[in-house]
């Protein structure tokens, strides 16, 4: 079932380019999707006291065009599948005349907080979001191949109260918007693909790392043992 909202973008979504930034159409998918689960009766009230959360796993996003600041655009999003424990959705926005300005593919887990482990979705679940077909597009492989060598090493910050949500834990956009902090000046990021790894915690540590690749850079959030939190592969 396909659910959609539309809105204008906001001053306070642009960049110095006056155009939307990635981190805000993340938060807009985001968004759009927290409005359907909660128009089907299965937000964050209904989680909460069903002790479940939706832990994002992958995106994929493709940007044809950043819209600009009082553009109007529609958002939508519907899920297209549902598999064991994981959970399929795609996401669109469009100018007011129906340009596809981005569409994405993502892949999220549905969780048991008191177990911490996952578990299968269930049928009510599945009724109550529906499914749709899934957008015909080649966003590539979820699994994003870090390079093993000429990566270049950030200071280590800690994960803060500001970086959370209401699964308290750092919020998926947080990730995308600080990654973008690492890029050149002016890059601008046509496609993104972006592995959740583990969930990351107020006082967790991350030690960014960067790579050269052709078209854009990977990025990779590592805990204090080296093993990451988060891997984002940012193109052109």
């Amino acid at each position: 079932m396909r659910y959609s909202f539309t809105s204008r973008i906001r001053y306070s979504e642009i960049g110095e380019n006056k155009k939307l930034t990635l981190p805000a159409l993340v938060n807009y998918f985001q968004d759009c999707s927290n409005f359907q689960s909660e128009e089907a009766g299965i937000g964050i009230d209904w989680l909460t006291r069903h002790k479940k959360l939706w832990v994002l796993a992958a995106w994929q996003i493709h940007i044809n065009r950043y819209p600009d600041m009082g553009e109007d655009t529609v958002i939508s999003t519907w899920a297209y599948g549902f598999k064991a424990f994981r959970g399929l959705r795609n996401f669109t926005m469009e100018s007011k005349d129906g340009e596809l300005l981005a569409y994405a593919n993502s892949d999220w887990a549905y969780i048991d907080i008191e177990t911490g482990r996952p578990e299968r979705v269930t049928q009510e679940v599945v009724d109550q979001y529906g499914l749709s077909e899934p957008i015909q597009a080649d966003f590539g492989s979820r699994k994003i191949v870090v390079p093993k060598e000429n990566g270049r090493r950030f200071e280590a910050f800690p994960v803060m109260e500001y970086h959370l949500d209401t699964n308290h834990h750092m919020n998926n956009g947080q990730y995308i918007q600080l990654a973008e902090g690492y890029l050149p000046t002016g890059f601008e990021v046509k496609k993104m693909r972006a592995e959740y790894k583990q969930q990351a915690f107020p006082g967790d540590v991350m030690k960014p790392e960067l790579y050269d690749i052709p078209d854009g850079y990977v990025i990779v959030f590592n805990n204090k043992d080296d093993k990451p939190y988060f891997v984002a592969e940012l193109k052109k």
